[in-house]
């Protein structure tokens, strides 16, 4: 019989339904990603990777489900992970880092007009927040990793091998090469295995990444239950369900499937609280527990390939891995004091950045860049005074007259009713 378990994970102190306190914290911290802060690397799966028929599986509650999570020992796996993001934002293939200022579009042969790489990290992996993608990926330990987006006439890979960290875009024949930080493998928390310490934090890639942040979000603000169970790349799974119990969150729910054996999760889907397709979707296609063969992490430039050194990069100023905010704590170096308003999942993030807001700033803009502005946004007014939410699918951002900022995956009146309250 498929378990089917209606269980709350709530507050942190004492036992409610049954979960003690210790696993609700468990709960909390399983593993880390980032889709909060400014930036939601969102990403999504083509649908259809359940083959029909549910397998019957032993009965399981949402506490030791999320408990099997947070043991799971997987260093070693390789497949293939489909990715789908539906924002309702435009396509960022082929912009790549030339939106990041680092390099020319795809398939340009001398990097960006500034002289960044095209294979530098950060603008490449940029490309996953929006559209369809096919990822191989491949772990060995936390010293061993590789990542590869296929494209239908190119190859992006990252690989981290030991010390080393190599990047390879195919299509312009170029390389860009760093040291991985010293102790990134040993300072890796559990669970977070297997995942390259050197690459950007904000971008995960794989249905473990995802999982991860959303399980560090239950609490008394979170229900989390079971409910069922599915075949996943061919393996058996529990399907685990995280819902915000907060009203003015853009998330409606969060569905992540658990290998039932390994209890490593296998596809992340996330709904949004307006309706449709899934905003994130992601999940393997293909997976094997095996290790991977040790060629699998080698690496040297082909004959020809430009190689960029990332410290050279650095000093030149042209490496963006190393400009990025990765958190609201970095936004401080960058003269913006962050200033957390609200709980949960409806916590918004405001910003004072001391300029003009898009009404001022969008008087001296011709006509149809004005046109194109206000198509982008709502127009607001509130206590606060007045300004304009930029919207997508999932984070939603009001920007005041008076240059501030606020931002989180909440709804537009959430957004309004938070800059009231900061006023």
């Amino acid at each position: 019989m498929a378990p089917n378990d209606s269980a709350q994970i709530t507050g942190e102190t004492g036992e409610t339904g049954g979960v003690p306190a210790g696993r609700r914290r468990a709960a909390r911290y399983v593993v880390p990603i980032a889709v909060a802060g400014i930036t939601a690397a969102t990403i999504g799966l083509v649908p259809a990777l359940a083959s029909t028929g549910d397998p019957d599986l032993p009965k399981i509650s949402a506490a030791e489900l999320i408990e099997k999570i947070a043991a799971s020992d997987t260093e070693r796996l390789s497949g293939t992970v489909k990715i789908t993001t539906d924002l309702g934002i435009p396509s960022l293939g082929g912009l790549g880092g030339s939106a990041a200022g680092t390099f020319a579009p795809k398939g340009g042969a001398e990097g960006g007009e500034d002289g960044g790489s095209a294979a530098e990290p950060t603008g490449r992996l940029m490309e996953l927040a929006s559209g369809e993608h096919t990822l191989r990926v491949a772990a060995d330990g936390p010293d061993k990793q590789r990542l590869s987006i296929l494209d239908s006439a190119a190859e992006y890979s990252l690989i981290h091998n030991g010390g080393e960290v190599w990047a390879y875009d195919s299509a312009s024949n170029e390389a860009y090469h760093a040291k991985a930080p010293a102790g990134a493998a040993k300072g890796s928390e559990k669970g977070a295995k297997g995942k390259d310490q050197t690459a950007p934090k904000d971008l995960p890639a794989t249905p473990q990444d995802f999982a991860r942040e959303a399980l560090k979000a239950a609490g008394d603000t979170t229900s989390v239950t079971v409910d069922g169970t599915a075949r996943i790349a061919g393996r058996d799974a529990y399907q685990l369900v995280i819902k915000p119990k907060q009203k003015g969150s853009t998330v409606g729910s969060i569905k992540v499937a658990v290998d039932s054996k390994t209890g490593t999760p296998l596809k992340f889907t996330l709904l949004p609280s307006s309706g449709g397709k899934a905003a994130i979707d992601v999940g393997f296609t293909k997976v094997d527990f095996s290790k991977p063969a040790a060629s699998t992490f080698d690496f040297t430039p082909p004959k020809g390939a430009k190689v960029t050194e990332a410290d050279e990069a650095k000093a030149a100023g042209k490496d963006q891995a190393h400009k990025a905010p990765k958190d609201a704590k970095d936004l401080k170096g960058l003269g913006a004091e962050p200033n957390v308003i609200g709980e949960g999942w409806t916590t918004v993030v405001q910003l004072d950045t001391g300029g003009v807001g898009p009404a001022a700033a969008s008087k001296d803009m011709p006509a149809q860049a004005r046109e194109f502005m206000d198509a982008l946004g709502d127009k607001v007014d509130g206590k606060f005074g007045s300004g304009t939410v930029f919207k997508t699918r999932l984070v939603n951002a009001l920007m005041t007259d008076d240059g501030k900022v606020y931002v989180g995956a909440v709804t537009k009146d959430t957004l309004v009713k938070a800059a009231n309250a900061a006023k």
